[in-house]
């Protein structure tokens, strides 16, 4: 299926965007913007669940968001690369769906794929807007596209925002979403091996996170991003 997007969010792996930007998506489908996700890995590597749990979630999870779509490209996890495959690949779904907006990984984080998959993705919208690269769908030629902005959410490390968005009324959607990653996360009843994301203080994080970047701009919840350009307005009575 193939159709024009307002917004791509891209994530190295399943529970990516929904940690990073879930609020932000949730409110951008409530506006009727038309939002898809594309998670680059199967997370096969996680310390928890399996490839087709982390399918059956990731999901059950668009469903709650209210996305229009949901593509995995099935690269290896954590051995993402900048590389003209897997750039290609990229290129292939943006072409696809020709988002005005993508939404990816941090510029830096504590795990590995997460940068990388930062640095990718912004690679990949340029290419896509070259009209040499040749590529196809379903044996039809694309159109070039590039995407007019690209923002980077922020994950473990307390990276400084660019700018932030009000999310106050979508937190308990985000939240939602991020437990239907059921394998993943805090569950005292669990017997699978522990890791840093599926402890307690991680799980709460995500809201006194969201809280602080809100106490900051004056509203209960917010999201932050980093730019590749600067932001602009068309009077200073834009920003509040």
């Amino acid at each position: 299926m193939s159709f024009k997007l307002d917004i791509l969010a891209i994530g190295a792996h399943p529970d990516d965007v929904e940690l990073g930007c879930g609020a932000t998506i949730a409110k951008e489908v409530a506006a009727g913007k038309l939002v898809g996700i594309l998670d680059l890995t199967q997370g096969e590597l996680g310390t928890r669940g399996t490839p087709k749990i982390r399918a059956m979630e990731a999901e059950a999870s668009a469903g709650i968001l209210g996305v229009m779509v949901r593509e995995n490209l099935g690269l290896p996890d954590g051995f993402l690369e900048n590389s003209k495959a897997y750039q290609l690949k990229i290129v292939e779904v943006i072409r696809k769906y020709q988002p005005d907006i993508i939404l990816c990984n941090a510029i830096e984080d504590r795990h590995p794929d997460h940068a990388k998959a930062s640095t990718l993705v912004t690679d990949a919208c340029f290419l896509s807007g070259l009209r040499a690269i040749k590529t196809d769908l379903t044996g039809e030629n694309q159109d070039a596209w590039r995407p007019k902005n690209v923002y980077h959410y922020i994950q473990w490390k307390g990276i400084t925002p660019d700018f932030v968005v009000d999310v106050s009324d979508y937190m308990d959607v985000k939240e939602n979403a991020i437990k239907a990653f059921k394998s993943q996360f805090y569950d005292p009843q669990s017997k699978e091996p522990t890791s840093p994301i599926t402890s307690k203080n991680f799980f709460e994080s995500i809201s006194y996170r969201a809280k602080d970047l809100g106490r900051i701009i004056g509203v209960n919840y917010a999201e932050g991003f980093t730019v590749e350009r600067y932001v602009a307005v068309k009077n200073l009575s834009d920003i509040f």
